[in-house]
């Protein structure tokens, strides 16, 4: 409604009770692993107190902002890098837990806190995608190692199957020249019998 001010005696401020979205500028933060990380985030807070937020503080928006960017980093001190990069939830509820207990006095609420992003610097980027393809590489030997034992198991199976049957192991020869000739290549082979083979070997 209409309501009157008193020149040179009475003053107002108007006050915004709507939800205010703060933007966290990026803040240089060293982990907990002596890590250097670039963090910002985002702060959804309201004004639950209109005359608090006057009367305590002397701006409670900026007061906010100051506080936002002081907690942001006190709390990703704490944290090593695979927590800040993993765990964002956690860290934004303990974030907003502690920016809502500080600015409750201000007639200020807290309503919502967001990591936006973490990022690395281009080195340790670089040291990261190294360990990791080595680390790819590393499982890729050891499945290569794994699969060349079972074959190498399989073979000595299939040596003793083939050494109780002559028949088996001429069946294998002339399997392996037939494989062989279906492909196009130049290779000459002269087949001969086994029994021929033995002979000499004799």
């Amino acid at each position: 409604g209409i309501f009157f001010v008193m020149p040179c005696k009475e003053s107002y401020q108007k006050v915004d009770l709507r939800t205010i979205t703060l933007g966290v500028p990026p803040q240089e933060v060293l982990t907990k692993d002596s890590v250097t990380v670039s963090v910002d985030a985002v702060v959804y807070y309201r004004v639950s107190n209109a005359t608090v937020s006057v009367a305590n503080v002397e701006n409670a928006h900026h007061s906010t902002r100051l506080l936002a960017q002081t907690t942001l980093r006190n709390i990703l001190g704490t944290k090593n890098l695979h927590e800040i990069l993993s765990d964002r939830d956690s860290i934004s509820g303990s974030m907003q837990a502690a920016l809502d207990e500080a600015t409750e006095p201000w007639g200020i609420k807290v309503e919502r806190v967001e990591i936006k992003d973490a990022r690395l610097p281009v080195q340790l980027q670089r040291a990261m995608a190294a360990e990791a393809e080595a680390a790819r590489e590393a499982r890729a030997k050891v499945i290569a190692a794994v699969g060349e034992q079972k074959a190498s198991k399989s073979l000595a199976e299939a040596s003793l199957v083939m050494e109780e049957s002559g028949a088996a192991l001429q069946l294998r020869y002339l399997q392996t020249l037939n494989s062989i000739s279906a492909e196009k290549n130049s290779t000459i082979i002269f087949p001969l019998p086994m029994d021929l083979v033995k002979k000499l070997v004799e």
